[in-house]
């Protein structure tokens, strides 16, 4: 079995995952490319003009916004060449018109005498006319590509009235030698920070609700335990380290409790826990394997993975317990459910003829499309608006962290440059 194989397949093995665990890989980097590709069904056209002054800075703004919006598969870029232009630039609209754009954006860099950055910028609607409005920040350099992204941000909901995710964080793990990281990153992968640790596998981040701790499962202790973790503190909880295994962690969408899934009482199933720890409560009473919860966005339902119809399948039934009605019924291996935060689609890993693909599944219709041509595919994730999935993958025999938008016709590569990405999670939108 190879190790993605493995890996996909740890929560029907998890209790062989310390002996037979082989991830190989060369030195992980925390930094990232970005490549999109792709033509989505409608793209707003618009022009990014170089930021004026940003020759001279660390960053250079308009590239890194323009990846963003790129990224999100709603926008396209026009030929922004010509006479330098910064926010305070009063543009002759009608040319931007000719070169077919909707919209423009343009600003400034500016290195101030206490060493940090002013970047400003403003947006205009080509189309109709009107100034959109605009942002100035003040930062150090370690923070022009939040800035970039708070533009972005900008940017994406005066346009399309939804909000922007390119300021929002993912978690993923990596492998290097003996070496396990939980990185912290960007929405673009860039800017990952170290969150733990270990020369044991870290296996299944998930993000809070808040945006502040994440749980993970840890075989520091030789055997699969839970933890939480304060992202900015690094202050770590024990959550789960019952007699078994314990895996699975996810949040529910108040924070306050965990599903879990605990080999305590012989075969894997869910429970419910504290998010503070103490004694959980059972959910299902199965004699198969039921694993992999994930929370509807409202709280009210669970989905989870089980084989009690004879092969791994997603269900779903009340988050309290009860009865569980099967929800994929296509195909004979499926896994890994993630639900959009409108509660409209199901993202899950399938197996096809031998190949793991990421599936999007009309949860009102039942519809379900494989939207990647890949074969290796691993943990989708939701990003916060619902509009893009984040997943893990092999191109080309190389480990590759993906996001694509729900109909599969705009892909980003955030390709590591050496060692082994597995299992991203996005973060949510932080609370103020």
């Amino acid at each position: 079995m190879t190790p993605r194989l493995f890996t996909l397949c740890r929560a029907w093995l998890l209790h062989l995952l310390v002996a037979t665990l082989v991830l190989a890989g060369t030195a992980a980097q925390a930094q990232f490319r970005v490549e999109v590709s792709g033509i989505g069904m409608t793209q707003v056209p618009i022009a990014l003009a170089p930021f004026r002054g940003e020759d001279a800075s660390p960053q250079k703004i308009a590239a890194i916004v323009q990846a963003d919006l790129e990224r999100s598969g709603q926008f396209r870029s026009v030929d922004a060449s010509g006479p330098a232009m910064d926010e305070i630039t009063r543009p002759d609209l009608t040319v931007w018109r000719q070169r077919s754009a909707d919209a423009l954006a343009a600003g400034s860099v500016t290195r101030l005498a206490d060493g940090r950055f002013d970047v400003r910028f403003r947006l205009w609607d080509v189309a109709r006319g009107q100034d959109l409005g605009g942002q100035s920040y003040a930062v150090v350099a370690g923070n022009l590509r939040q800035a970039a992204h708070g533009i972005a941000d900008f940017i994406y909901e005066k346009l399309t009235g939804e909000k922007g995710v390119f300021s929002t964080r993912i978690a993923y793990v990596t492998k290097a030698g003996q070496q396990y990281n939980l990185w912290v990153a960007d929405a673009d992968g860039e800017n990952a920070q170290s969150a733990f640790t270990s020369t044991e596998p870290i296996i299944s981040p998930a993000w809070s609700p808040n945006g502040q701790q994440l749980a993970y499962v840890s075989f520091e202790s030789r055997k699969p335990v839970i933890y939480t973790q304060n992202v900015a503190t690094t202050n770590r909880r024990l959550l789960a380290n019952f007699r078994g295994s314990n895996s699975a962690p996810a949040w529910s969408p108040d924070g306050r409790t965990l599903a879990v899934t605990l080999s305590r009482d012989g075969g894997s199933q869910l429970y419910t826990m504290d998010a503070n720890g103490g004694e959980p409560r059972r959910l299902t009473q199965s004699v198969s394997i039921d694993t992999e919860p994930a929370f509807a966005p409202d709280g009210r339902a669970l989905y989870f993975v089980s084989d009690r119809g004879g092969s791994p399948q997603v269900y779903r039934m009340p988050s309290a317990g009860g009865n569980a009605e099967r929800v994929t019924f296509t195909g004979n291996y499926n896994i890994s459910p993630s639900v959009s935060p409108d509660g409209r689609w199901l993202a899950y890993i399938s197996r096809v003829g031998g190949a793991f693909k990421l599936h999007v599944m009309d949860l009102t219709s039942g519809t379900a499309t494989a939207i990647t041509d890949t074969s290796a595919d691993e943990s989708p994730s939701f990003s916060p608006n619902g509009r893009l999935v984040i997943y893990a993958t092999q191109i080309q025999g190389r480990e590759a962290l993906m996001t694509t938008t729900l109909d599969g016709r705009i892909k980003a590569r955030l390709a590591g440059q050496g060692g082994d990405i597995r299992e991203p999670d996005w973060a949510p939108f932080q609370k103020p």
